[in-house]
């Protein structure tokens, strides 16, 4: 009874191992990189490395990935080699292997273009019934692997579930702007009102899709902060976005002035999770609420997960004008 771990490296995949093995449950990480948490090296497009992680296993949980700040240093075939390629051995292996349910770490970069309104429109409702229009190879890459997952969920019957994240990484934006005008605490706690998760919420999720997986069959779900916005704040928050935070929560202004703080001054979509929590039993732990209530306390809004994984950056170099260099492929 092992849960395969893809990508235990990183981020989201050392949340799933510490988690998994906190609670007493057989999990194997596998990745490209050595790190504690990762049981066996090797690449998830290997057929043969794949075979033998995949012995004894029962569940697979697939967040092994080309991220968004790999477009700039990576070349096209790279992301379709990792994110087509190796998800189509992973499912592959995992029919051959009976498993029972394969949990797909997507990502809400699959929307791309649909998420930002024309000049003067309201903000984005980001809901799954929103059509993604990727903008990058990376968002591609993870649309037709979500394709590939809903193949094997109809032809073959296994139970798959797609969960794409909003952003979770603890690293600066690579916004330069954003960089030289907020603190990057600040911009995560401002994000987490409409496009940013907890990682330990996101690790929660998934143990939740596990469950849920066999009874599902297949479905895809937005997983990200519960936003205190509704439909009716969509206009006004690309005019005012302070003005709806101040409504909603009156202690934000004090709160933030304390930290040399300031809000965005507009907002352009709305990252909406409703779904996940009706259909997966999820309770985010980590919003916007949280985080006035940890500056109230003087405490970090993040969570003893989020803090125990820490940053781990995207390369193995340093890049003088940012985090990661950006540039549209």
């Amino acid at each position: 009874m092992t849960i395969l771990v893809t990508g235990s490296s990183g981020h989201l995949g050392e949340a799933l191992m510490r988690r998994l093995r906190a609670e007493g449950k057989a999990a194997r990480g596998i990745d490209i990189k050595p790190a504690p948490f990762t049981d066996l090296v090797g690449s998830i497009a290997d057929r043969a490395f794949v075979a033998g992680a995949m012995m004894d296993v029962t569940a697979v949980i697939h967040p092994a990935t080309l991220h968004k700040p790999h477009v700039a240093t990576q070349t096209r075939q790279d992301f379709v080699d990792t994110n087509i390629s190796g998800t189509l051995v992973l499912l592959e292996a995992a029919v051959a292997a009976g498993v029972g349910a394969f949990i797909f770490t997507s990502t809400t970069s699959t929307f791309g273009d649909a998420l930002v309104p024309p000049a003067g429109a309201p903000a984005a409702w980001i809901t799954e019934e929103v059509t993604p229009v990727p903008k990058n190879i990376y968002g591609a890459t993870k649309l037709a692997a979500e394709m590939l997952c809903e193949l094997f969920a109809r032809r073959e019957r296994l139970p798959v579930l797609v969960l794409r994240t909003s952003r979770f990484f603890p690293e600066a934006d690579d916004s330069a702007i954003l960089r030289e005008r907020y603190a990057t605490a600040n911009v995560q706690a401002n994000e987490l009102l409409y496009r940013r998760v907890d990682v330990e919420d996101v690790a929660t999720v998934h143990l939740l899709a596990l469950e849920r997986a066999a009874a599902l069959g297949f479905r895809k779900y937005i997983i990200s902060a519960t936003t205190p916005f509704d439909v009716a704040d969509l206009a006004a928050l690309r005019r005012d976005a302070p003005g709806v935070i101040r409504r909603l929560f009156p202690e934000c202004a004090e709160l933030y002035d304390a930290r040399g703080w300031s809000l965005f001054s507009e907002i352009d979509r709305v990252y909406v999770n409703a779904l996940a929590r009706r259909e997966l039993g999820w309770t985010p732990r980590y919003d916007f609420a949280h985080v006035l209530d940890s500056l109230r306390a003087g405490k970090d809004f993040r969570s003893p997960l989020a803090l125990a994984v820490g940053s781990k950056g995207y390369h193995d170099r340093v890049f003088e004008a940012g985090p990661y260099p950006v540039e549209a492929r």
